[in-house]
């Protein structure tokens, strides 16, 4: 009897959530991180100006909530302050208001909506084009999209739902995900998971399975799968750290257009040096804007609600996301016909635009879990056969030191940087057909060729 072996590619929250899944279920696990560092898109610039890529935060009413609690990652956190959180504004109509519309309010009571449907169709026979325009708006802050109304009404009435509980379910970290990341990365080396950065894997190991949590499109071509594609949306993302000035607002969203900025260290003062504040913008932009449209958008908001903010100004950054910002389901679509976890030959899916359900980074976490489950399983049923050396050897298709590869080709930097990183926006795949072990729907999966050296 064998100790399964498992390979993991890819270091952020899906791949650290596998690998340290599949060890705890007594596998022997690998991971392969191209970059020299952990996280992905959930690093955290080391300072002074500590920011993620784009607003981070953990949702409370997600499954990922109780697995890091359970095994001491979650905490500390960085809590709101109660009086800072009345300051909170909502743009529209040009102007700032302390509430949304009442239609807003009564769209997030209806529990379900149609899969089939676009969100503002439904939501504008429900109450009004007004308030189903600015649910979509606001919606953006979840979606990252530039039209939430055009995505399916299920879709995104989760997501208004889940954005606008009370007691509020967004958390942070304090320190930023980078610190997360730090914790899952010790957990994991302490779980015997063996982890090597800076690490380009071009061909799949042979022995064993293995759970690929990249970037979709770093995933397809490791796989050669063209048809590894799904929607996602078009962000711009602009931080400025300001002097410090009594009586700034925590946090804007647009409802006149789909943009949310926040001051991240409302909550966290190890974010920035003392006597400044870090503030984080996102705006969604159409297939025919380009980068300035967003920040033009996200400037209105500082204007309307951070006075003079440029004579302020002491750092400032600008990104564009392209397809990194999780996936969006169009009319007739759910999470279920997005590419499946598992993808024959031993081969598996994770990450935040694969075949599970959930908010944000929920989908990366589920997924993994998903994928180490199968993976456990197939590994398990390998080890029972009876051991037989092979004649050859079996290549793993490393080489270190490179920083590139299988991860996101964005910079390694865990900020932002100009440019962003280049998207393929695909179609949904039809003609699924159900998998056996599995909620989602297989998309006709063939199996993945294993490389070897000889």
């Amino acid at each position: 009897m064998r100790r399964p072996t498992i390979t993991v590619i890819g270091g952020g929250f899906a791949g650290l959530t596998a690998a340290i899944s599949c060890a705890e279920g007594g596998a022997a696990v690998t991971l392969y991180e191209a970059h020299r560092s952990l996280g992905g898109r959930a690093r955290t610039a080391d300072g002074p100006y500590r920011t993620n890529e784009g607003p981070h935060a953990l949702y409370n009413g997600g499954p990922h909530w109780t697995w890091l609690n359970q095994r001491g990652l979650l905490k500390p956190l960085a809590p709101l302050p109660p009086l800072q959180a009345s300051r909170f504004r909502f743009h529209r109509d040009g102007v700032l208001r302390r509430l949304p519309p009442a239609g807003l309010l009564k769209l997030r009571g209806r529990k379900s909506a149609p899969v089939d449907r676009d969100f503002f169709s439904w939501a504008a026979s429900q109450e009004g084009e007004a308030a189903a325009r600015a649910a979509a708006n606001y919606v953006g802050v979840a979606t990252f999209h530039h039209d939430s109304g055009m995505l399916s009404a299920a879709f995104v009435q989760e997501r208004l739902r889940r954005t606008t509980s009370f007691p509020p379910e967004a958390h942070y970290i304090r320190g930023g995900w980078g610190e997360l990341i730090a914790r899952m990365a010790e957990h994991a080396r302490q779980s015997a998971v063996r982890i090597e950065t800076g690490a380009r894997l071009d061909a799949l190991p042979e022995d064993g399975p293995v759970i690929v949590a990249t970037h979709l499109e770093a995933a397809r071509a490791l796989l050669k799968d063209e048809r590894l594609t799904w929607d996602s949306a078009r962000t711009v993302l602009l931080d400025v750290a300001l002097r410090s000035r009594r009586g700034d607002l925590f946090a804007i969203s647009g409802l006149d257009f789909p943009g949310w900025v926040e001051r991240f260290t409302t909550q966290d003062r190890s974010l920035a040096p003392h006597g400044e504040e870090l503030l984080q913008c996102q705006v969604g932009i159409g297939p025919d804007e380009n980068r300035a449209d967003g920040v033009a958008r996200a400037e209105r908001l500082l204007d309307a609600g951070f006075p003079q903010w440029r004579e302020r100004l002491v750092h400032r950054r600008e990104a564009l996301c392209l397809g990194r910002t999780g996936a969006v389901d169009l009319p007739g679509t759910t999470w279920r016909d997005r590419p499946a976890v598992e993808r024959g030959d031993g081969v598996y899916l994770a990450g935040d635009q694969v075949a599970a359900p959930g908010v944000l980074s929920e989908v990366s976490f589920s997924s993994a879990l998903k994928a180490s489950t199968l993976a456990l399983r197939s590994a398990r049923a390998d080890r029972a056969k009876p051991y037989a050396p092979s004649s050859t050897g079996r290549g793993t298709g490393t080489s270190t030191g490179t920083g590139t590869g299988t991860g996101p080709t964005s910079s390694p930097s865990p900020t932002p940087t100009t440019g962003g990183t280049s998207a393929t926006s695909g179609t949904p795949t039809t003609g699924h057909t159900a998998t056996t072990g599995d909620t989602a729907k297989a998309d006709n999966t063939a199996a993945v060729p294993r490389l070897s050296s000889s």
